[in-house]
């Protein structure tokens, strides 16, 4: 019998090997490893007294804008302003052709003339028939006519008087000039047009202070005037409130205001009561038409209990957090909100101090998961 190679039996020992191996691994199921719980950011329910700030859209407006028109008819014969320019009350802006006028008043200072004439005839009259009338040399009806023809000429220079005054005023009315202080505006006509009473020339806006309108809801109405002392007189108590304004570029305005007055009513289409506001503008930046953002202190919210921003979801037109209860497993709560401060917002109800929410990686948790917690870190929220 021949021996088989060496190299023969080594192949064997090892097939059968490979072969034990496979058996083993068909027969082996080693356990699935665990998912592990996910790892957020949880923050704790703050509660501390925090000011409540309301912020509106406000519309500036001169403190008085008045029209500049004529009171006389005629041609435009010179522009004395320079347009944009601030000026002050009575400084001269345009002038009419004042020829016509000086013609009027010329005429009626001679009708003046003519009156007084005629006055001194008829005081002469009465003068001479008074005696004759006496001596029955006369008839009494002829000094009778003659008083009465004195009274006439002398409501007839009254009369003309009048004149004069109205033709000097016409005159001086051809000087136009303007009512207020302000900034004057852009000329709506041009030298040579013919104006008349109701013609717009220009506009002149007091802008120092400058008015803002801005409308704000009838509930922040009534919180705004409980802080300005319990009325809603907000006329006497305004100096208490002030207000603040956020410019179109971003930047803080550097001078405070305060409330004018409230409108009458409450528009009841838009549920808004419209507030006037005041500021001052010594460098007359501010102009009218420009918009801004109105923001004022509406009240003190005592004990209000704060939560990150971040840690409220909003489902439905209704708001949720998710609470970490113990042995950090995830309570989904229904809360309610109420204003936002900063970074934070006030919850009202659904949470209480000291309680946990998860405020960063709230898309990763479902109600009743079991998560790894680290320590929310805010930056702005603690400022």
């Amino acid at each position: 019998m021949k021996s088989r190679p060496l190299h023969f039996n080594r192949l064997c020992i090892l097939s059968v090997g490979l072969l034990g191996l496979l058996v083993c691994a068909g027969c082996s199921h080693p356990p699935a490893a665990q998912a592990s719980a996910p790892v957020v950011e949880v923050a704790t329910v703050i509660q501390k007294d925090v000011p409540v700030y309301g912020n509106w859209i406000g519309t500036l407006q001169g403190y008085v804008n008045a029209q500049i028109e004529p009171h006389v008819s005629g041609y435009l014969i010179k522009q004395d302003y320079r347009e944009g320019s601030f000026v002050r009350k009575g400084d001269l802006l345009f002038e009419i052709d004042p020829r016509p006028f000086q013609a009027a008043l010329d005429q009626a200072k001679a009708q003046v003339a003519q009156a007084q004439a005629q006055l001194g005839a008829a005081a002469i009259n009465v003068k001479r028939d008074i005696p004759e009338a006496k001596a029955h040399a006369i008839p009494q009806s002829q000094l009778d006519n003659d008083t009465q023809a004195k009274l006439a000429a002398q409501a007839s220079v009254q009369a003309a008087e009048a004149a004069v005054e109205g033709a000097q005023l016409n005159l001086g009315y051809t000087r136009v000039r303007s009512i207020v202080s302000g900034i004057a505006g852009i000329a709506q006509v041009q030298v040579g047009n013919l104006v008349s009473p109701g013609t717009v020339l220009t506009g002149v806006s007091q802008v120092n202070p400058i008015k803002a309108y801005f409308p704000i809801s009838g509930a922040e109405y009534l919180t705004i005037a409980n802080r300005a002392g319990g009325t809603i007189d907000l006329l006497s108590r305004a100096k208490r409130i002030p207000l603040h304004l956020l410019l179109p570029n971003g930047q803080t305005y550097g001078y405070d205001g305060q409330i004018l007055f409230a409108d009458r009513q409450v528009d009841p289409q838009t549920g808004t009561i419209q507030i006037v506001g005041a500021f001052p503008n010594p460098g007359r930046v501010l102009r009218p038409g420009q918009t801004g953002r109105i923001r004022a202190l509406t009240q003190i919210q005592k004990g209000a209990l704060l939560v990150p921003q971040r840690a409220v979801s909003e489902l439905q037109g209704g708001y949720e957090v998710a609470e970490v209860g113990p042995n950090n497993k995830i309570v989904l709560r229904a809360v309610q909100v109420g204003p936002q401060v900063g970074s934070l917002w006030i919850i009202t109800h659904g949470v209480g101090p000291g309680d946990r929410v998860v405020a960063e990686g709230t898309e990763k948790v479902r109600n009743g998961m079991v998560i790894t917690p680290q320590t929310y870190a805010p930056s702005a929220e603690t400022n």
